[in-house]
């Protein structure tokens, strides 16, 4: 199992019962997919974007580590590409 960090940007318009929302479906994404969550937390709030994104002008940055196997990665990416929520999403793996 690697670790791996998960930069998740989501609408800052949202609530924070919304926002939260949103993270335990990611949560629960990952653990379906076989990894599991270390430690999750707020990265940015409501930071101004440069440019729009899905026609938002801010969002929140959340901050996930996790541990996964290799083949899980995939599934995780798919399960975030398919979240309407989520308005961008960066896996990297940590040492």
């Amino acid at each position: 199992m690697k670790k791996y960090e998960i930069a998740i940007i989501v609408d800052g318009q949202l609530s924070k019962d919304e926002k939260d929302a949103i993270i335990k479906k990611v949560t629960d994404a990952i653990a379906k997919a076989g990894g599991k969550v270390i430690n999750n937390q707020v990265w940015l709030v409501k930071q101004k974007f440069i440019f729009k994104i899905k026609r938002r002008t801010e969002g929140t940055y959340y901050l996930l580590n996790m541990e996964a196997a290799a083949d899980a990665i995939a599934k995780i990416r798919q399960a975030l590409a398919l979240n309407e929520d989520v308005l961008r999403s960066l896996i990297t793996v940590t040492e």
